[in-house]
């Protein structure tokens, strides 16, 4: 059985949460605030941008040999006009940096917390884009969204994780601005 700990207990934890277990994943959640054992193989960061940096540093012991997946887009939410990160780099990129120790993963980034609880965008099946570069970790990743119900794809290197903010980044702002829905999103045909 996969063992996932999930940190944030918003709407994409708690979505994130569902579809893992759905596939038969056990999972943890924690809270803010909280300071709990990290129990899972697979580690979801389901927080803000800004917390990534003081989770690394907290946890960075427990999360040595563990996945580790940054789901965050860190845009300039006051403005919603750019990215907070480098040009050419990307969170995952950070976070990779501060925990040498774990397989980081840039992954859920791109879906709203409604299309992971349905497993639907539109008429499509949700798909979940997947970049790192540990190819065991990725896979058992994917293989944890497909036994939830959702798609997923091996979207490449963690190098990736750029345009797959640059991609989140833009489906945000579409949705602030009303022009698609938070039950919508982009879906990904074969």
């Amino acid at each position: 059985m996969t063992s996932i700990t999930i940190f944030g207990t918003g709407t994409m934890g708690t979505a994130i949460g569902g579809l893992l277990a759905a596939g038969g994943a056990d999972v943890q959640h924690i809270g803010s605030g909280e300071t709990q054992q990290v129990q899972g193989d697979i580690v979801v960061l389901a927080v803000p941008y800004a917390a990534l940096a003081p989770i690394a540093e907290q946890y960075r012991e427990q999360l040595a040999g563990k996945t580790v997946v940054d789901i965050t887009n860190p845009l300039n939410f006051e403005t919603f006009d750019s990215l907070v990160v480098p040009a050419g780099s990307s969170a995952a990129a950070q976070l990779a940096a501060l925990l040498p120790g774990s397989a980081v993963l840039k992954a859920f980034n791109t879906t709203f917390a409604a299309t992971l609880a349905s497993k639907q965008v539109g008429a499509l099946t949700t798909t979940v884009l997947v970049a790192g570069d540990d190819a065991d970790a990725k896979a058992a990743l994917i293989a944890a969204v497909k036994a939830g119900g959702a798609d997923a794809i091996d979207a490449g290197s963690l190098a990736r994780a750029h345009e797959l903010e640059a991609l989140g980044f833009l489906q945000l702002t579409l949705a602030a601005g009303e022009q698609i829905s938070w039950t919508g999103g982009f879906g990904i045909v074969r």
